[in-house]
């Protein structure tokens, strides 16, 4: 009995500890109350669903369990979740009323409820059953020596209809395994639509059977089979997850004329698949009627592989450089009144609409395609901003105002390595802008987008998670919801979770480290990868001139991500240092300071037997210097040597060949002028 009333004791107490603040959850649901009971889980949790037996939701509740099970180590009773259990008394009630369209504005709105007897699910569809079993896998805690879920009842549903990433599997191809583990991150928080780019001037990767030279000449064998296409479909279609393929035409072409020449708009020179990155003057002919029938032809095969309403034609950066030398090309211009490149491409763009809408797909493509001429049905997909001369949000809001349905890339280009904080405070409504009712409901989301250039399988996910969590918040919750502090305690925590369920973004940084150190120890290079992080937008290969896409990308570089765990922390203590003078901040702050100095040692230590440590070695030797610098100075209580540190600092700040920046250079700074 005294245990028993123990247990009860300690119950209440970590309960008594359980609060909004405590929970990791992300997206963070529309409405969250807390109460002071906990289910506590053992070997006989079960599950019981009330749904269509073609539902996917048993598919789900399966793998719920069998991952709870896997972070619990129970050994739960119950296998498998099937339309023929009979478990009226299950401890997770799951009751959803029919399969959803993977369709937007379906309803995927869910209650989820947990008391200290039951687990309750309410869903009008099974894809909000899925969101519900999503958010209760992050629901799960432990007292040190028992799990549970806290006591919640939680009404949630998505702010945006369209919750996207892109993949780019053009200019490095990415393997049917990396699609799926990024579905199955997708699909734990809450996105539904995979974009996938499948072809550009770098790659065509898909298997056409009526056209089998594409992929025998355009994709050098890397390609996706028509069965594996439908087998991704398949899968994420089961995770709520609508597929919208891309074909980027009439410009990033490259690849496609290197098959096809003749539907190309340039008369002197071949075409060939492109190794490098940046924009190409590659354009198909749209004055050529075998443009059209070549054209046709792919989206006749290429369509049926996509149950989605949606098909991406691209429609970006033709820079008209191979319209314009082509006389031609001009001549059809003046005798069809086209002004400019903008109409000739418009007309072209038309010629697509009915060849998709055959098909029942609604023609989709970069903010270029937006013209006055062109149709109103089309969605424009917004991507330019502040580096292309426009405000941000200028082309989303330009779209909407125009008639046309629209997505928001803009600010959610992940490949950029910039802060989390600058996509998550990026809202596809913002509040500077003002939209009638009619045009907010055009604006139907956003998308993150992966573009290829720099990312091979073994680095992706590390360029798309754990920030593209935060970007999903920005799509589902509340617009309320922008504590930053808050949003960067709770990713560290799903990112985690993201690893669990078959990520790779965490541990493959060991990988990379472990061969640039030649197997040796990689503790200082992992130390300094957490205060370095790869150049920004297009620096470390502007141009493409630097990688090509054969260059190796296992470098240091690569190792590193936006977001320095240990420069957020560093330049988070100096702040408070500069503030509050506190003797505690100046601890850390030495303490991080004797970390680097003697991590500049190791460094030079191990790069004796690894050649590929050598290029951070200046930027460490710097770093070192200025930190031994600073260390002394404040141990003698007196002024440091300005020159010293000027000379060291401009070093730090000037392009070094590891392709990194030091996190905490604007730290570095201010401590120097002290």
């Amino acid at each position: 009995m005294k245990y028993v009333i123990l247990s009860l004791f300690t119950y209440v107490m970590v309960q008594a500890q359980i609060k909004k603040e405590d929970l990791n959850l992300m997206p963070w649901p529309q409405s969250v109350s807390l109460s002071n009971a906990s289910f506590v889980l053992n070997k006989n949790f079960s599950i019981n669903c009330k749904a269509e037996a073609n539902s996917r939701v048993f598919k789900a509740a399966t793998q719920f369990l069998r991952n709870l099970d896997e972070r619990t180590g129970l050994f739960f009773n119950q296998g498998f979740v099937t339309s023929t259990d009979a478990l009226p008394q299950a401890d997770l009630q799951i009751n959803c009323s029919r399969t959803g369209k993977i369709v937007l504005n379906e309803d995927e709105s869910y209650h989820l409820k947990v008391t200290s007897t039951k687990i309750e699910i309410t869903a009008t569809t099974d894809l909000g059953a899925l969101h519900a079993l999503a958010t209760l896998s992050q629901l799960l805690h432990n007292n040190g020596t028992q799990f549970y879920f806290p006591g919640v009842e939680i009404d949630d549903k998505p702010r945006f209809a369209w919750r996207g990433l892109m993949i780019d599997a053009s200019r490095h191809f990415q393997t049917v395994d990396v699609i799926k583990r990024n579905l199955d991150g997708m699909a734990a928080m809450k996105m539904n639509v995979f974009h996938w780019h499948l072809v550009d001037d770098q790659g065509w990767r898909i298997e056409l059977k009526n056209l089998p030279k594409l992929t025998a000449l355009g994709s050098d064998g890397q390609y996706y089979t028509q069965e594996e296409i439908k087998n991704i479909v398949k899968y994420a279609d089961e995770k709520g997850i609508m597929v919208i393929p891309e074909i980027d035409v009439p410009g990033h072409a490259s690849a496609l004329l290197s098959v096809f020449p003749e539907i190309g708009s340039q008369t002197t020179s071949k075409y060939a698949i492109s190794r490098k990155s940046g924009i190409h003057d590659a354009a198909l002919d749209p004055t050529n009627p075998k443009t059209y029938q070549i054209l046709e032809a792919i989206f006749d095969e290429v369509c049926p592989l996509f149950p989605s309403t949606y098909f991406h034609i691209g429609g970006d950066e033709n820079n008209g450089k191979e319209w314009n030398a082509n006389a031609k090309i001009q001549e059809f211009k003046k005798k069809n009144k086209l002004e400019t490149n903008h109409d000739l491409q418009t007309y072209f763009n038309m010629k697509l609409v009915p060849m998709l809408k055959k098909h029942g797909k609604q023609l989709m493509g970069w903010e270029e395609i937006m013209t006055p001429e062109m149709s109103k049905e089309a969605i424009i997909h917004a991507w330019r901003g502040v580096n292309e001369g426009l405000q941000p949000g200028a082309s989303l809001a330009a779209a909407a105002k125009n008639g046309y349905k629209t997505v928001l890339s803009n600010g959610y280009y992940i490949d950029l390595m910039l802060s989390v904080d600058s996509h998550y405070l990026n809202d596809p409504m913002p509040k500077n802008m003002t939209f009638t009712e009619e045009e907010q409901a055009r604006i139907l989301g956003g998308e993150a987008t992966m573009w290829s250039e720099l990312v091979t399988p073994l680095t992706i996910d590390s360029r798309i998670w754990p920030r593209t969590a935060a970007i999903a918040e920005r799509l589902w919750s509340n617009e309320n919801v922008r504590d930053l502090e808050d949003m960067r305690r709770r990713l560290r925590k799903i990112s985690f979770y993201l690893e669990k369920i078959g990520l790779t973004h965490i541990r493959n940084k060991e990988v990379i480290l472990r061969n640039i150190s030649n197997n040796q120890g990689i503790k200082a290079l992992n130390d300094f990868t957490n205060i370095c992080e790869p150049y920004k937008i297009y620096k470390r290969n502007g141009g493409g001139k630097k990688y090509f896409m054969y260059s190796p990308l296992t470098l240091f570089a690569d190792a590193c991500a936006a977001d320095a765990p240990d420069a957020y922390e560093f330049n988070k203590m100096v702040n408070r240092y500069l503030t509050d003078k506190d003797d505690s901040s100046k601890t850390e702050i030495v303490y991080y300071l004797n970390k680097w100095i003697n991590m500049d040692v190791e460094l030079n230590v191990y790069s004796k037997n690894a050649p590929l440590i050598q290029p951070v070695l200046p930027l460490a030797k710097q770093l070192s210097t200025v930190a031994t610098e600073l260390v002394s100075s404040w141990e003698k209580k007196q002024s440091p040597d300005k020159a010293l540190l000027k000379t060291a600092l401009e070093q730090i700040n000037t392009r070094n060949n590891a392709d990194v920046e030091l996190a905490i250079y604007n730290s570095l700074m201010k401590l120097s002028e002290l």
